[in-house]
């Protein structure tokens, strides 16, 4: 039997004049969920919901049965890559993956191994001691992926990760973010616009619109 890893309940947000009303949606444990629908329809929105970036008016949210409404969004173990990657520019690359375990004060040895296992994962450790200001738009987008996974996340969400890229690098990106979920059996919600995007790497993928959920499709992957 599947286990839901996110569960979203009855989501109402209101902000300007855009209103999300009574969503549900649930993302299995080790499933490649993707989100898509038009500028404005509340994909980011909801993403930001379960970071904890923002609070649901009413519904529930929960990680692995747990509610997490409110808990703060360091301690909710999710890694998140927005969408222009928002790497610090006075740190190079080991600086910006190191960032979020030296938030949560692990220990230097663990920082130390854990940048060095996911600069392998994502064959970026040749950029370790480079700044950041320079990289290509590929190389930027690998850095946040390694920052976000550095402290072994439950869950990734990742929201329109190879837009800020040239069209010859999103295919290659996207069967790298696909090898890589399939690798550490991670959890993933990815808000993504075009087609292709979505046959990469979607297990199931999901349209909202006016910040309702609807027609969702299960792929096939065999």
């Amino acid at each position: 039997m599947s286990v839901n890893e996110i569960e979203l309940e009855q989501i109402c947000f209101r902000i300007g004049t855009f209103e999300m009303s009574d969503l549900t949606l649930s993302i299995r444990k080790g499933e490649y969920f993707v989100l898509t629908g038009h500028n404005g329809s509340g994909k980011t929105l909801l993403i930001k919901m379960i970071t904890g970036l923002y609070r649901p008016e009413n519904g529930t949210i929960r990680l692995m049965g747990a509610i997490i409404n409110d808990l703060s969004p360091w301690k909710r173990n999710i890694g998140y890559v927005p969408q222009e990657g928002l790497l610090f520019p006075d740190r190079s690359v080991r600086g910006n993956i190191r960032f979020g375990q030296e938030v949560r004060r692990v220990g230097e040895k663990q920082i130390t191994e854990s940048v060095d296992r996911v600069a392998r994962l994502l064959n970026i450790v040749h950029l370790l001691d480079r700044p950041v200001v320079g990289l290509s738009g590929g190389e930027r987008q690998r850095v946040a992926l390694a920052r976000a996974l550095a402290f072994e996340p439950r869950v990734l969400l990742l929201d329109e990760p190879v837009s800020a890229i040239d069209e010859n690098s999103r295919d290659e990106l996207c069967s790298e973010l696909r090898r890589i979920q399939c690798t550490l059996g991670i959890t993933v919600l990815h808000v993504a616009h075009a087609q292709r995007e979505i046959d990469l790497v979607a297990d199931r993928v999901g349209q909202i619109k006016a910040g309702g959920l609807q027609n969702i499709i299960a792929l096939d992957r065999k």
